[in-house]
């Protein structure tokens, strides 16, 4: 049973760092990706918090980039290339998390605290600083992975869902 959602992580951010792309140079785009690659992993923990969810993933797939590519504007003309092979592994799910948590400081402490829960996490001890205290440099270099109004339309597809897998106290306060 393939329970390995590592591909499904790195296309996810790949996803964001292209549509979103970091400022500042090699280490802004360093800074950007760990940030990315951070809330990514929460949200697809959070998504698929069992091996058996990530194995059923595995088997049917995780969807793909087509629906974000569109809202993003990004020419649709790359999925005939060979080379984009990774946008059929981008979970359009997980990439709408992960938008609401760069976007929003209290959601990503939220949804940290809840991967106690998850069977990725079980045994590790895992931090996720650029997600959940970036400094001035990790502003910087996401700041549109970061800015509320340019991923709204992103973070606003699957904000519910994200909200009412967190706990009962979001879904009402939202």
């Amino acid at each position: 049973m393939n329970t390995d959602l590592s591909p499904v992580v790195a296309a996810t951010t790949q996803w964001l760092l292209r549509s979103y792309p970091a400022t500042g140079g090699l280490l802004g785009v360093s800074l950007a990706e760990a940030q990315a690659r951070q809330a990514v992993t929460v949200a697809t923990w959070l998504r698929y918090p069992t091996g058996a969810d990530a194995a059923l993933l595995a088997m049917i797939g995780p969807g793909g980039s087509g629906r974000l590519d569109w809202l993003v504007g990004a020419d649709a003309s790359f999925h005939l290339r060979t080379d984009e092979a990774w946008r059929s592994w981008v979970d359009e799910v997980a990439t709408s998390w992960a938008a609401c948590l760069l976007s929003s400081p209290a959601l990503a402490e939220e949804a940290v605290s809840q991967l106690s829960g998850c069977e990725h996490a079980a045994g590790l001890a895992f931090e996720f600083p650029r997600l959940l205290a970036p400094d001035a440099h990790d502003r910087r270099a996401a700041s549109l992975l970061r800015h509320p109004d340019l991923m709204e339309p992103v973070a606003a597809l699957h904000r519910t869902s994200l909200v009412e897998r967190l706990s009962p106290e979001w879904s009402a306060a939202a």
